[in-house]
């Protein structure tokens, strides 16, 4: 935004909360803006300017995972305000506009504009010091495979690490990034090593060290691991599934998200013949000038 007039406005408020839903209207009204942008579905039912949103997925349509019923039914009417009533959508993939578009009615594809995630200048392939000093850290003596996310019930972790057990390579470990209270509980077999979060650049570091990334995951709107670890050289494996081939876009051994597919995918990794080749395909920046451009089309209609 840089050569536009611009100031900060905090607002302090819990997202999701009545708070939110009660309090943020009057502070939109009060600073005067003419449009809202969300980067997320979450716009108050009483947004006082027209808005633009982008939806990352529908994930809690297809997963509620642990989601009480009031917080499914908040969710449900928090997302159809927001495609009703927007002046445009952004999608992050194709695979989410069609999603939006088979639950909420094909009318809204007029209005809905796909803006791919980015990866940040943090991701790109590490010098062997950088690797050594992070694996030292957090004590990864062997060759890895990686996950990078969340453990939650779409994520399919108790297939991937069954299907490690079954890959039987002995002079591998599996890391797991991944926090939250489901990736506490998680019975993790011998040779697998969990991380609760690391830095960007430890991260890179991590995806440059590894034989390859894997996702056993079910349900993605996007997937920013696939693109992180393409930028930094990692191989990747993955489930043929929702919007993963999209973003693979041909760089990445898809699998069914079953354990032995992925034990006969990992030992494939393994053997090494799995090509390393930086790619760098999505830029924050290429999103940025994008969604700026959406938002400039509303404001120039208004």
């Amino acid at each position: 935004l840089e050569g536009f007039n611009h100031r900060r406005v905090v607002a302090a408020l819990p997202h999701y909360s009545l708070r939110e839903q009660l309090l943020f209207p009057g502070i939109m009204k009060k600073s005067g803006i003419g449009l809202l942008f969300s980067p997320h579905f979450n716009v108050p039912l009483r947004c006082p300017v027209p808005f633009v949103a982008t939806i990352h997925d529908l994930i809690l349509h297809r997963f509620p995972n642990e989601a009480s019923s009031i917080k499914q039914f908040a969710y449900q009417k928090l997302m159809k305000h927001t495609v009703e009533k927007s002046r445009e959508l952004i999608a992050v993939s194709e695979f989410t506009a069609k999603e939006i578009t088979e639950e909420f009615g094909e009318e809204h594809r007029r209005k809905m504009r796909v803006i791919s995630e980015g990866v940040g200048a943090a991701f790109s392939k590490a010098s062997e010091d950088d690797q050594a000093v992070v694996r030292r850290k957090y004590g990864i003596e062997h060759p890895f495979f990686l996950y990078v996310g969340n453990a939650k019930a779409h994520k399919n972790i108790p297939a991937l690490l069954e299907g490690f057990t079954r890959a039987n390579v002995p002079d591998h470990s599996l890391v797991l990034v991944a926090g939250g209270k489901e990736a506490e509980v998680l019975s993790l077999p011998q040779s697998v090593i969990r991380i609760d979060s690391v830095p960007e650049k430890e991260l890179a570091a991590l995806y440059s060290a590894a034989t390859s990334f894997v996702t056993a995951s079910l349900y993605e709107g996007f997937c920013l691991p696939i693109v992180e670890a393409r930028a930094c050289g990692c191989p990747v494996i993955a489930v043929n599934r929702t919007a993963i081939p999209e973003v693979a876009d041909g760089d990445a051994l898809l699998i069914e998200p079953d354990p032995e597919s992925i034990a006969k995918a990992l030992h494939i990794a393994a053997g090494g013949t799995l090509p390393r080749t930086e790619r760098k395909t999505h830029s924050w920046e290429k999103a940025a000038k994008e969604t700026l451009a959406v938002l400039q089309g509303v404001l120039a209609l208004q």
